[in-house]
């Protein structure tokens, strides 16, 4: 059995480490020595512009995609350097909840959930079904809803049994792509109101792609922009908020930019990021603040 495929990392060691990672698509570089890591415990969101490679990049953390140069460690196990064995064992390790949901029409939503089981665990049908509608009640979601098919559902419902399928083997690490795109704002709100309690009951790692301004000063604790096939500046959005590079400054100078900031500071936003954080109005109506890619 290769070593990989035991690999665990410390309690203390980053969970992804990303070192001169390039990729390209003919001409076009997408990235050009990427340099960051992702710490235990943390919500780490990506943003940036149209083509700045953040979907890839996501494509590419979660064994997608291989990049033409650099590294992905991922749990302690090097993405280059690895077997179908070893690559099965650590897709195990992490959930992901895509954007537009992925979730099997034909299925109901309760076979949905509990389809990884199914697939990836010796359990009676009965286990299976119950061990669902527990990750079903996790992400709000009422136990009805399990009997319905994906096309029966909302935006924000789907999103949120597209997230219990994510934690349906309950994972280290979990990867949102972006988790609120779509989403009316009391929707949108709901989802960073679990999101949050999902890292503070579980203690996971969260790495989201989003363009969602009120989520990034609600929710994450780091943030990496990505521009021009590099990273411009990873922080806090309190510290990026004082760098002068101009593709920071657009998530900042902007209406939706400045709206969203303002809000992270009101009596309500600060009592959210001491506790499990309740839903907060969105800083722009009818939609919320973002970015388009």
């Amino acid at each position: 059995m290769p070593d990989t495929l035991l690999a665990t990392a410390p309690p203390d060691a980053a969970v992804i480490e990303i070192s001169k990672l390039s990729t390209r698509f003919g001409d076009h570089v997408v990235h050009a020595d990427l340099d960051f890591d992702v710490r235990r415990g943390e919500i780490f969101a990506v943003i940036g512009g149209s083509g700045s490679g953040k979907s890839t990049l996501l494509r590419e953390m979660i064994l997608l995609h291989r990049p033409d140069a650099g590294s992905i460690r991922v749990l302690g196990v090097d993405l280059g350097d690895i077997d179908a064995a070893a690559t099965l064992a650590l897709r195990l390790r992490w959930g992901v909840m895509f954007q537009h949901g992925g979730l099997f029409g034909s299925l109901t939503i309760l076979e949905n959930i509990g389809l990884p089981l199914r697939e990836h665990r010796t359990l009676d049908n009965a286990v299976v079904d119950a061990l669902a509608a527990e990750k079903l009640a996790l992400t709000g979601l009422q136990p009805e809803v399990g009997a319905q098919y994906p096309a029966e559902l909302s935006g924000g419902m789907l999103k949120r049994a597209s997230l219990a399928r994510a934690l349906i083997l309950d994972p280290e690490l979990l990867f949102l792509d972006e988790p609120t795109a779509g989403l009316d704002p009391e929707s949108a709100g709901g989802v960073d109101q679990l999101v949050r309690k999902l890292r503070d009951r579980g203690g996971l790692t969260i790495v989201m792609i989003t363009h969602d301004l009120d989520l990034l000063w609600q929710l994450a604790d780091r943030v990496a922009v990505l521009a021009d096939g590099k990273v411009q500046g990873i922080g806090s959005m309190a510290e990026l908020a004082q760098m002068d590079q101009p593709a920071i400054r657009k998530f900042f100078d902007g209406p939706r930019g400045r709206a969203a900031q303002e809000q992270s500071k009101s009596p309500a936003a600060a009592h959210q990021a001491a506790a499990p954080r309740a839903a907060a109005p969105r800083a722009a109506a009818p939609q919320a603040a973002s970015i388009r890619s």
